[in-house]
């Protein structure tokens, strides 16, 4: 998203996008384990709890990662770069495969870290997430999208703290959660966490995220348009 990617190499950009897709899958998955499953807390508070550590953590993912890769870590992100010409379909073909191989590295990671607990690698979901959690994925991924193409645009300094305050606090105000990305997504149709998403609700989810981010391209192009009349 910054014009000093073009002092990395593309392997070291696939490897930005790889890592931080893999933390990012775990910092969603990772607290529904602990805090529901281990420490046996409620749901709700498990979901508060991953708010939190979505928000802090993509942050730090954006600063760390932003200068080398873009940060996209979602699909829907290079998709919506390469409508809005910033990165060629090559590219974001490979970032996307680097997307979803990190996304599902982070699934068995969180499993990893809770072994002594639930011995399992990877499950398929069993979590039903139909009726407005559908709706709920277009409206958070067109906000998400459409945030960090205005942002990117205006060249704001402040994108990694609005990304990581706007996904937080869309993931408490959204009745799916904001996955609002394919790579998680799929991560997510992988684990025995109340994180998850059976698979054919996440084919869903990944249908109206890619719906919402063409909508956030098409509201760009409107709205950044600038007034160029004198007086």
């Amino acid at each position: 998203m910054t014009s000093k990617q073009t002092e990395y190499t593309i392997s070291s950009q696939i490897l930005s996008e790889y890592l931080g897709s893999l933390f990012l899958v775990m910092a969603a998955i990772s607290p529904i384990i602990l805090f529901h499953q281990a420490l046996e807390a409620g749901i709700g508070m498990a979901v508060l709890a991953d708010a939190l550590a979505v928000g802090f953590i993509l942050f730090a993912l954006i600063e760390v990662f932003g200068p080398i890769s873009g940060a996209h870590f979602n699909p829907a992100v290079s998709l919506a770069m390469v409508l809005g010409g910033k990165i060629g379909w090559k590219r974001a073909l490979i970032y996307i495969l680097a997307q979803i191989t990190g996304g599902l590295t982070g699934t068995v990671f969180s499993h990893l870290m809770f072994y002594h607990k639930i011995p399992k690698l990877i499950a398929v979901a069993e979590v039903t997430r139909t009726g407005g959690n559908y709706f709920a994925e277009i409206l958070g991924t067109f906000i998400l999208v459409l945030a960090i193409l205005l942002l990117v645009h205006n060249q704001s300094g402040k994108l990694s703290l609005v990304v990581g305050l706007l996904v937080g606090g869309q993931l408490i105000a959204t009745s799916s959660t904001m996955f609002a990305n394919p790579q998680v997504t799929i991560a997510r149709m992988f684990t025995y966490a109340a994180a998850g998403v059976m698979p054919a609700d996440g084919a869903v989810f990944i249908l109206m995220q890619i719906i919402g981010a063409g909508l956030a391209v098409l509201v760009f192009r409107a709205v950044k348009e600038k007034d160029n009349k004198e007086g």
